[in-house]
């Protein structure tokens, strides 16, 4: 019964942190876009507008991390991007008062530290959701593998035969190639 509880609260967990990136994710493209280039983005007056906007959709989305209780086993990684979420706001801020302060050319410096703050949000959400497992391989049965290796090994003796008897050299080569493939399946 304990299995199931853990369970139930991961997927209610993901449920709601998917939630929140299909809101987020839209802000994290907008504000990457404007940190790609700064100078022609940030000097555009209709752009500037939508600062404040995604500034707040950070804090909201900062708001809502805090208030998502995380399961025991994601509370670093939960942790991680609520400080994430925290930094992107912060750095957006800065750029926002520097352009408002001294324009595209004031914020320039502030660029890289807000580019890498918002590649942090993004590097948190993909640490949350763990990494699928490779399907297992399942073995091939034996007894099958033993009849394809003398099947093959027996087509390959006939075309081997076949070859030499008409003097077609390259069909033999390719039976003896048939053999040699066969047996290596056999013991690989």
């Amino acid at each position: 019964m304990r299995q199931d509880v853990r369970t139930d609260d991961r997927q209610r967990y993901a449920t709601k942190i998917a939630g929140l990136w299909r809101g987020l994710s839209e802000a994290l493209d907008r504000l990457e876009r404007l940190a790609a280039d700064p100078a022609e983005r940030l000097a555009d007056p209709d752009e500037l507008e939508t600062l404040p906007r995604l500034q707040y959709t950070l804090h909201a989305a900062s708001e809502i991390v805090a208030g998502i209780a995380p399961p025991a086993d994601a509370e670093a990684t939960h942790a991680e991007l609520a400080a994430a979420l925290a930094g992107a706001r912060d750095a957006t801020a800065e750029v926002a008062e520097a352009v408002d302060y001294g324009g595209s050319e004031a914020a320039e410096p502030l660029v890289y530290e807000w580019r890498g703050a918002l590649f942090r949000v993004r590097l948190a959400r993909l640490r949350l959701v763990p990494a699928p497992e490779p399907p297992a391989v399942v073995p091939a049965d034996p007894e099958r593998v033993a009849t394809r290796v003398i099947a093959a090994t027996l087509l390959g003796a006939i075309v081997v035969a076949l070859g030499a008897l008409v003097g077609e050299w390259p069909l033999a080569a390719g039976g003896l190639t048939l053999v040699a493939c066969a047996l290596l399946r056999r013991w690989a």
